[in-house]
């Protein structure tokens, strides 16, 4: 494994599996497929609860009971409690298309036509179905449902139009219906008996009475497609809603027998599931284009209108950047949305407005995608208070701005060159916020005030025809005094430009096509990558190239600095993601998945890497292995040259920690690099280290007297008014419990051997004087204080005070009063560690807390008088020499500065 670990994938919403609804209590649960792996999310406010591990292969059917979920892949079918797999059943010799819960039962039907009954009460003892019924050779099963009130029967429709009755007890096929002449899609039970509609793939629906095998009404969609979905309305509105493929919701109403609404622009796919909530007048529908939107009928003229909704990208994302503090990444896809998608809570999520878009389509009779911005190609941002986000689309002569804090689109568009209109493919934004620079296909580069939206200004070089460049403008950038603009050229040439005078200072060829470059503000360095697929770097203020790394054999598709600038990430076509340290000017780690990288932003604490792939809809993020482990030492987890396989993170993050906790394998690069590493335990002279427990842990040590008096009971405690039963007691007169007298004589006579034994025992009883004993006879403490850091601090106080002495009037050696043994063992420790520098706030905690018990005993014995004064000098010499650094730094920060402090 290299640096970067994966971690999990966001963005994912839903998938083209059917979604599966549950009620348990007073909530109701939706669980839904995205690829591999399913998420349950709660309907109260669609927040996610749930996530699945990673199956092998993608999810084809799901099905849900409680804390059950079934999960079909391939030509096995998952079992999980929870979020962790129980069983897996694997009896199919083909692909499982469907899952129908039948009571306590589970029924599977793969597209070879078997159909096994399955049943998971005990489901760990019996894996084999309790039931299989073959269905006839030229019937391909498209859909189950379980009709109302008719016991042990299912219906299944098939691909060829058909529908047929089946009784699962006796796997008998009971009636068949010859359809009409299309493929069945979807079927549905009504909450009237007897009564089902069924969806075609020619649009039509057919709300069927099956008791009588007649058709009662025909509806048929107006736009073309197949009905893929259908439910009923169950809180007593004759409603019923029906899905197709080109993603328009049409709401029917049976009384009257005709179209009562219609949603147009419900979704942008193809509509997957739809379900009415029981008794409530809401419906939920899920598409293909990664969204789950909710639909309440509460208006008055009885059109639904949007509730709630949970949506990703449904094309692939072409660029993408974190922002601000690293918990939120910009996204920008080819389904022309520009999103907000948070590391922490996916619930935060969410897309920046466009203005007023569904009102416009409406009013124009368009689909929303239309009136959307096309796709950005490029966008920076700044911190400000005003429009910090400029964006570039594909295909468009003018750039935007974005209030982030608003999540919505600013009201100034950017247009530069209005005498030669070329597409922008540039952007950036100055270091101060005011400012954005863009560069044009046709060369053309333009400064303008991102609070008027006015333009200030053009740069011109006079040898290029009143342009910037000959050809188009592949990056701008600026540097963090605004001195500096640097532009390049698709033909290789690199610029340099007065920000302010707008004036060219210099330029340079590269001599091969420009891909894309990336400056690094602090240091400033000019990352390009070129056609060759060769990464250079420039000096800006020397002029000339200070490094060059080649390894790609593809197209270099997007490169980012780290940022402290020692690191630069690049990716490829090749499918591979390279890491080059800049100082060594070597590669450091390189990593190969399967879907090539698009591109790649790094935050800015260096913790997590997030990347897209081709044909992928979501974001997927990397953990830095060097922030969350012991070792700091990155050659223990660089590859170095060598490239390493890795699989793309799934949506589960747990998936790993499961594995770890059932095989507890140690792992071989940390167990390398903590043993074999020498440097790992080297320290920087005169310098003390941490223990790196939390600041509560050590400070109730100093402070427990008061945490004691603090906690201490308020009323005593209350005589109990009825003995245990297991407690031998014996009736009074007065109605007092006594319990039975045991036998005073050999209760003494156990104390007594008790006695004589401790006192032939000179081996220490409890754990804590074993270990001090063992570290002291070695000389090595490590473990005794990994012990001691592991104790709470009322059991660290009890363990010090079992070591108080009661006599201590005469003054005798250890040799001779054992019991002061254990105290001169720990002035010892106390010695050692405070001499090594070792855990010092811990230890100084410790040490307080141990004085403060034993200080009198100390002062009475002559010896131990002798070992508190090595302790003190010890103390006063490390101690001198930190204060000695913390007064040095101090001052130099104070003359730097020019404060006070």
């Amino acid at each position: 494994m290299g640096i970067f670990e994966p971690f999990r994938a966001i963005g994912y919403i839903t998938s083209t599996v059917p979604l599966s609804v549950q009620r348990l209590g007073t909530e109701t649960f939706v669980t839904v497929s995205v690829g591999k792996a399913w998420q349950i999310y709660n309907c109260a406010k669609l927040n996610l609860v749930l996530v699945g591990p990673q199956l092998p292969k993608k999810i084809r059917a799901l099905a849900s009971y409680r804390d059950y979920t079934f999960a079909a892949y391939g030509n096995d079918i998952a079992v999980f409690k929870r979020a962790h797999q129980v069983a897996t059943w694997s009896r199919h010799n083909a692909k499982v298309n469907l899952l129908l819960l039948f009571g306590e039962q589970i029924l599977s039907v793969d597209v070879d036509g078997n159909m096994f009954i399955w049943t998971f009460k005990g489901i760990q003892q019996n894996l084999a179905p309790v039931g299989h019924v073959m269905l006839e050779h030229k019937f391909s099963p498209s859909c189950i449902m379980h009709p109302d009130t008719y016991l042990n029967k299912v219906i299944l429709g098939s691909e060829e139009g058909s529908l047929q009755l089946w009784n699962i007890s006796t796997k008998k096929m009971l009636y068949e219906f010859k359809g009409w002449k299309s493929s069945i899609c979807c079927c549905v039970s009504s909450p009237a008996l007897d009564v089902i509609a069924v969806g075609c793939a020619d649009g039509t629906i057919h709300v069927h009475n099956i008791r009588y095998d007649k058709e009662i009404v025909r509806f048929s969609h107006s736009t073309r497609g197949a009905v893929t979905s259908l439910s009923f309305s169950t809180d007593g509105q004759p409603l019923l809603a029906s899905g197709g493929s080109s993603g328009v919701i049409s709401i029917w109403n049976l009384e009257k027998r005709r179209l009562q609404s219609v949603i147009r622009e419900a979704h942008d796919n193809s509509i997957i599931s739809l379900h009415f909530f029981a008794n409530e007048p809401v419906l939920m529908s899920s598409s293909a284009d990664n969204s789950i939107k909710m639909w309440i009928f509460d208006t008055s003229d009885g059109d639904p209108r949007l509730l709630r909704f949970r949506s990703g990208h449904y094309a692939p994302p072409l660029c993408i950047s974190f922002y601000a503090n690293g918990r939120h990444i910009l996204s920008a896809g080819q389904d022309r949305a520009f999103r907000l998608f948070s590391v922490i809570q996916d619930q935060q999520s969410r897309e920046l407005s466009q203005r007023h878009v569904t009102k416009r389509a409406k009013k124009l009779r368009v689909k929303e995608e239309e009136i959307k911005l096309k796709p950005v190609i490029a966008f920076d941002f700044g911190e400000r208070d005003w429009c910090n986000v400029v964006t570039c689309h594909m295909d468009t002569a003018q750039a935007y701005v974005w209030r982030l804090q608003n999540f919505v689109l600013g009201e100034h568009i950017l247009k530069p060159s209005p005498e030669n209109q070329t597409p922008v493919k540039a952007c950036t934004i100055s270091a101060c916020g005011n400012f954005a620079v863009l560069g044009t296909a046709g060369g053309w580069i333009e400064r303008f005030n991102l609070q008027s939206g006015i333009s200030r200004g053009s740069y011109v070089d006079l040898s290029e025809r009143s342009r910037a460049h000959a050809g188009e403008v592949v990056g701008v950038a600026c540097d963090s005094t605004n001195t500096l603009m640097i532009s390049a050229g698709y033909h290789g040439d690199i610029k340099v430009w007065n920000f302010k005078g707008r004036e060219l200072k210099s330029r340079w060829e590269i001599g091969c096509a420009v891909v894309k470059i990336v400056y690094h503000r602090s240091n400033g360095l000019l990352a390009t990558a070129t056609d060759d697929f060769v990464i250079r770097l420039f000096d800006v203020v020397a002029l000339r190239m200070v490094r060059k790394f080649e390894g790609h054999v593809d197209r270099v598709t997007d490169l980012c600095f780290s940022k402290d600038g020692k690191w630069l990430l690049t990716s490829s076509m090749d499918g591979t993601l390279r890491i080059w340290d800049v100082i060594l000017a070597r590669q450091i780690d390189a990593i190969h998945v399967d879907v090539s990288v698009t591109a790649l932003s790094l935050s800015p604490n260096m913790d997590v890497l997030a990347t897209t792939h081709v044909d992928q809809n979501g974001v997927y993020l990397w953990v830095n292995q060097t922030m969350f482990s012991g070792s700091s030492n990155i050659d223990s987890y660089a590859s170095g040259k060598e490239v390493v396989n890795v699989k793309l993170p799934s949506v589960s993050s747990t998936e790993g920690s499961h594995k770890d906790s059932e095989n507890p394998v140690l792992n071989p690069i940390q167990f390398k690099d903590d043993f074999q590493n020498p440097h790992f335990q080297e320290k920087i002279p005169d310098l003390v280290t941490l223990s790196l427990l939390p600041k509560s842990q050590w400070q109730s040590l100093i402070n427990l007297d008061i945490i004691k008096i603090r906690n201490k009971p308020i009323e005593p405690p209350k005589k109990a008014e009825k003995a245990p039963f297991f407690l031998p007691s014996v009736p009074t007169l007065s109605g007092q419990i006594l319990f039975e007298p045991s036998d005073i004589s050999s209760e003494k006579k156990i104390a007594e051997g008790d006695k004589s034994e401790n006192r032939r025992s000179d081996l220490p009883h409890s754990q804590f004087l074993q270990l001090l004993q063992s570290s002291a006879e070695k000389k090595s403490f490590s473990a005794f204080t990994n012990y001691i850091k592991s104790l709470s601090s009322s059991t660290l106080d009890v363990e010090l005070r079992m070591l108080q002495i009661i006599d201590d009037d005469n003054e005798q050696g250890p040799d001779t009063r054992p019991d002061l043994f254990p105290i001169e063992l720990l002035l010892d420790y106390f010695i050692h560690e405070t001499s090594c520098r070792n855990n010092f706030e811990f230890i100084q905690a410790v040490i307080r807390l141990f004085l403060k018990i034993h200080g009198e005993t100390i002062r009475r014995q002559s010896n131990l008088q002798d070992k508190a004064k090595e302790l003190l000098e010890v103390q006063c010499a490390v101690w001198q020499r930190v204060d000695k650094l913390f007064q040095s730094s101090r001052c130099m920060i104070t003359f730097l500065s020019n404060s006070q402090f």
